[in-house]
């Protein structure tokens, strides 16, 4: 069969799912009543827009921007609807959480977000770096960056299995898993209901898991490569100032493992594209889960209303925003 032209992709959130068209943004949610609820909204990048933006090593790093702003604005969504479905002890939590001061609200909320960015700066950037000085590896600036490197992947992968087995979370994977699996299934000219979708893959080349794993894996290239040329110029980096420059050259990386991903994705049965994409692909195992066919509808409402094609035989779906 041939494929669609047009691509669609997105990403799983509590209960639902938001795929993204060529002009929409759809959320679809299930509510506890076995509803769904959608929220449309008309959406175009800003690298069609801006010409400089849009072009190639320069658009990977804006529509990263982008997405990360689009599934802050997504999940709160889809948080808010779950709140409404909570059962009633869930409910008198939040209302005590609700009454505590202003203040303290905030300052909890900056404490968890100052962990959080702490906690990624500490696996993914200081550790794996410090072990590497440790290791007296700090002279040689290809085993630097290809030991520091693995070491990321390393911590990565594990923190991804761990939450993998939180409840809530395992079941964002099961609708991250349906949204791959009805992508796939439009991709393929197939039908769009849940007995035919439920035959494809959960793994895709497209997916933000692959795209974070090619930035792993690029980024001991690029890294290597940039110490080498500053080690020739100004001596042997000390760690922080290392790091400094690693985190200035994010953009170049990303903008580059955007590039690679778009190329992956329309040249999926070369050997060599197979090869370099089979790590990002294997860490979907553990980021995709296998689906319910109620999980599925709800992929394929939110992937129907962003490319605007009829959902009036869904009867329990039904749009209850569109901006």
């Amino acid at each position: 069969m041939s494929k669609k032209e047009i691509q669609v992709g997105g990403q799983a959130v509590i209960e639902g799912v938001m795929m993204r068209g060529p002009k929409y943004l759809a959320t679809a949610i299930r509510r506890k009543d076995k509803s769904i609820e959608i929220r449309k909204e008309h959406f175009e990048s800003i690298t069609s827009k801006n010409k400089f933006l849009g072009f190639p090593f320069v658009r990977g790093s804006v529509s990263l921007i982008e997405m990360m702003i689009i599934g802050f604005k997504t999940l709160n969504f889809s948080a808010n609807r779950a709140e409404i479905d909570w059962s009633e002890e869930e409910k008198e939590k939040s209302k005590k959480q609700k009454e505590k001061s202003k203040f303290r609200q905030k300052t909890e909320e900056v404490i968890s977000y100052i962990f959080a960015f702490g906690l990624a700066f500490l696996l993914f950037a200081y550790l794996p770096y410090q072990i590497a000085e440790w290791l007296n590896l700090g002279k040689e600036n290809v085993y630097f960056n290809l030991f520091a490197g693995v070491l990321r992947i390393f911590f990565f992968v594990v923190y991804v299995w761990i939450i993998s087995k939180m409840k809530d979370i395992h079941r964002i994977f099961e609708y991250h898993g349906a949204e791959h699996k009805s992508v796939y299934a439009y991709e393929n000219n197939s039908k769009l209901d849940p007995d035919s979708v439920q035959k494809f893959s959960t793994l895709h080349p497209r997916c933000g898991t692959s795209f974070i794993f090619l930035v792993l894996l690029i980024s001991i290239l690029i890294f290597s490569i940039v110490d080498t040329i500053f080690s020739h110029f100004w001596g042997q980096p000390q760690i922080f100032v290392r790091l400094g420059y690693h985190l200035l050259l994010f953009p170049l990386v990303s903008g580059i493992s955007y590039e690679v991903l778009k190329f992956s994705g329309k040249n999926i049965n070369h050997p060599l594209v197979k090869i370099f994409t089979a790590p990002g692909l294997a860490l979907q195992r553990i980021t995709t889960q296998p689906p319910d066919n109620e999980q599925i509808e709800v992929a394929v409402v939110a992937m129907k209303c962003a490319l605007e094609m009829d959902i009036s035989e869904y009867e329990n779906a039904k749009i209850i925003e569109e901006l």
